[in-house]
């Protein structure tokens, strides 16, 4: 009867990063370079570990402790409830409360995954005001945009340091540098080693931070349209809109559906006889 909670994976993000890591390495080594000699644990610390200390201090401990729950959700990208199922759900729900009332509906609330949804719906059948309702279901809303904002906003911020960190360590390689003058066949290889710093900084800033930064804003606003869709499918409800219409219109939140195979096959088969008919 009602929509089921789906675990689809998007692994788009993991795929990009280590596609982007590869295509370094690919480069290092066709350009006759050893990749073990990017390898520099000084410019390691001052980097991740600065960028890290930096970041801390921008935010508050609780939600930086969220960071790793934040990396899995942005590399494995999984997804709740479809678009289509809650559609799905709220015109077949909109359907009996036509049938047989808004009481009606109560009985198939413990089947709706999703607690936005359900909350919505059992103020509805509880009689709520449809302006309580909308108020209570937008605040919830923008709640949960802050929420995801503040957590996006990490990265952007750690995006932001990171390069600014390999410059540090840069500079701080450039001066251990001076201090060996006397030595000029020291020169090359620690100002090679110096500059690891800043290679490190601008690439965590490009492959990592930034990437996951987006990918977490796009997943956010892609949460929120969909609980937009559930309050206008949860006031329409409320107010006894003709299920079709309520379909109609829901199912413009929605991207525009592609023909099955054998649909499209059949109309193109369709308009070629048409086509070799004479006028």
């Amino acid at each position: 009867m009602t929509a089921r909670a789906t675990t689809a994976m998007d692994p788009a993000t993991l795929i990009g990063i280590l596609l982007a890591l590869i295509g370094l390495l690919v480069a290092v080594i066709l350009e006759g370079g050893n990749p073990l000699a990017f390898l520099n644990l000084p410019s390691f610390f001052i980097v991740f570990v600065g960028t890290a200390g930096v970041t801390m201090a921008s935010v508050r401990l609780k939600g930086f402790a969220s960071v790793p729950r934040l990396i899995v959700k942005g590399l494995k990208s999984a997804r709740g409830m479809d678009g289509s199922e809650v559609v799905g759900t709220l015109v077949r729900l909109a359907e009996r409360a036509r049938r047989e009332g808004l009481l009606a509906i109560e009985e198939d609330l413990a089947e709706v995954p999703d607690p936005f949804l359900r909350k919505g719906l059992q103020m509805v059948v509880d009689g709520t005001d449809p302006e309580v309702v909308r108020d209570v279901l937008r605040a919830d809303i923008d709640g949960m945009a802050e929420r995801h904002r503040r957590g996006y906003t990490m990265f952007l911020t750690a995006g932001g340091f990171s390069p600014t960190l390999g410059i540090i360590g840069t500079v701080m390689g450039l001066v251990h540098v001076l201090e060996q003058l006397a030595d000029p066949n020291e020169l090359g290889p620690s100002i090679a080693v110096a500059f690891i710093a800043t290679l490190y900084g601008v690439a965590a800033a490009n492959v990592f931070y930034l990437p996951m930064a987006n990918k977490l804003k796009a997943l956010s606003e892609e949460e929120l349209e969909l609980r937009e869709l559930a309050v206008d499918g949860i006031l329409a409800i409320q107010a006894g809109e003709n299920p079709r219409i309520i379909g109609e219109k829901l199912a413009s939140y929605l991207p525009p559906a592609k023909p099955k195979p054998e649909r499209q096959a059949s109309a193109d088969s369709a308009a070629a006889v048409a086509a070799e008919e004479p006028a």
